[in-house]
């Protein structure tokens, strides 16, 4: 395990709501959410999770999905990646993860 890598029995709590959502509200942000929901193993490298970004502006999203609790940074492949909380956040805000994919899958 990379020592940036914290094992998964030590995360952090998902965040108090209002740094929840502060952390969704951004379209980035929600996309990188989106792309981690719907993939089956729900983590991915880094790179799958945006586009259009410089690398610096990327890791400034992933810091703060990260501190909100919403990702789990791990290795995927060769590569560093994120692994999306989804039980951690469905105990802290249950529903709430659903709810976004939901209405996003009928935005388009």
């Amino acid at each position: 395990m990379p020592p940036w890598e914290t094992p998964s029995d030590q995360l952090p709590p998902v965040a108090p709501v209002q740094k929840l959502l502060r952390a969704l509200a951004d379209p980035v942000r929600l996309e990188m959410v989106r792309r981690l929901a719907v993939d089956p193993a729900a983590e991915a490298p880094c790179s799958d999770l945006y586009e259009g970004l410089n690398k610096s502006t990327a890791t400034h999203h992933f810091k703060i999905l990260v501190e909100a609790g919403v990702f789990h940074p791990v290795m995927v492949g060769p590569s560093r990646g994120h692994r999306l909380r989804r039980s951690a956040l469905q105990k802290a805000a249950p529903g709430l993860l659903d709810a976004l994919m939901a209405a996003m899958a009928r935005e388009g």
